[in-house]
């Protein structure tokens, strides 16, 4: 599964560097330049550095956080209290794609710096989420289909320690029975369970990836010093909490110590490493260009249609209307308030970034 995750990953690596030329415009192309007083690039450099820094440690605190709460019996995947934390995630994730990079999307592919026939005349933005969600949902149903038929057929033996260990006990509780050997229903619903988990881990971390890069860029490009600044903190806790979300999803996934390590790290780097490009690029990569705004508009979009998703289906509903929530009324009004003030609180974000 994590080469699986690598190759999603190394395709959306290709594509960036396919579009990122594109979105390179020079004088021709440029549509106004930035002339306010806190326009100055050398002051602007070490807040990016500053950037850089504290979004790589949010972002591997935030990601890495649920992975070390086995330890603590409070916060394990069983408990009441791992639901509400995973409800105010997803909250902030959902957030994220209605409140923040959907309006980036609609703002940039309405610029005035565009043509009018056809960006004006046509709700692109809409448009792109509402096909990325549809092909998610297709890669999500697909990839558990897939996934499972490997399984069920012996090509992935391995599902994690723990439906091995029910295995033996399974195998040990009906040794003495003719004809039990028979799979437990139980059992083979916990490891449907578990596909699903994986594919959900995947694809999070897959449209996580992709708006993450997008923001890192826009940021790296910027010389802006009054809009790095109130970025900086807005991005630190919008990292910190995504990361605890999809910190749940992987620990959920029962992902081997490779596999986890290889999603924390692709999560923890992708916005600094956009931050990075963004410097590299400044010299070239002009942000009101229509190359520029086409471009990153249309990935802000796809990024947006994932990750409303991934938030409402395989997040909230899964979590809503599985039998924990449905058994406890008073688990759901905490869990209700949880999403309430994760999604507030990530769009109360959106005034500074």
């Amino acid at each position: 599964m994590d080469t699986s995750l690598v190759k999603l990953i190394s395709i959306f690596f290709i594509i960036i560097s396919i579009f990122t030329p594109q979105a390179l415009s020079q004088s021709d192309d440029e549509c106004g330049e930035d002339t306010s007083s806190c326009n100055d690039k050398s002051a602007a450099l070490p807040l990016k550095i500053i950037a850089i820094v504290t979004i790589l440690i949010t972002s591997m605190i935030g990601v890495c956080l649920p992975l070390f709460t086995r330890s603590i019996p409070a916060l394990h995947p069983d408990r009441n209290l791992f639901v509400v934390v995973k409800a105010f995630a997803a909250g902030i994730i959902l957030a994220t794609g209605f409140m923040h990079v959907l309006p980036d999307s609609f703002d940039m592919l309405t610029s005035s710096c565009l043509k009018d026939n056809p960006w004006h005349k046509f709700p692109f933005s809409g448009f792109v989420a509402m096909l990325s969600a549809i092909a998610t949902l297709m890669v999500d149903s697909l990839a558990t289909s897939i996934y499972s038929k490997k399984c069920n057929s012996g090509v992935i033996p391995e599902a994690g320690e723990r439906d091995q260990e029910r295995a033996v006990a399974s195998f040990g509780h009906v040794h003495g029975h003719a004809h039990g050997l028979s799979p437990d229903p139980k059992d083979a619903d916990s490891s449907q369970q578990l596909l699903r988990y994986r594919v959900i881990a995947m694809v999070l971390e897959l449209g996580i990836v992709v708006h993450s890069i997008v923001i890192g860029l826009s940021v790296g490009a910027t010389n802006n010093t009054c809009t790095i600044k109130g970025l900086i903190a807005a991005l630190c806790f919008h990292q910190m909490f995504e990361g605890m979300g999809l910190g749940g999803c992987i620990l959920q996934a029962e992902y081997k110590l490779m596999k986890r390590l290889v999603m924390v790290f692709f999560f923890s780097v992708t916005t600094p490493f956009g931050i990075a490009l963004g410097i590299a690029l400044s010299k070239t990569y002009k942000e009101n260009s229509p190359s520029s705004l086409i471009t990153v508009g249309l990935l802000n979009a796809s990024s947006a249609g994932l990750l409303i998703y991934m938030a409402l289906v395989d997040l909230l509903s899964a979590d809503f209307m599985g039998p924990k929530l449905q058994g406890n009324i008073k688990l759901q009004v905490k869990s209700y308030v949880a999403v309430l003030l994760g999604a507030g609180g990530m769009s109360l974000m959106a005034k500074w970034a």
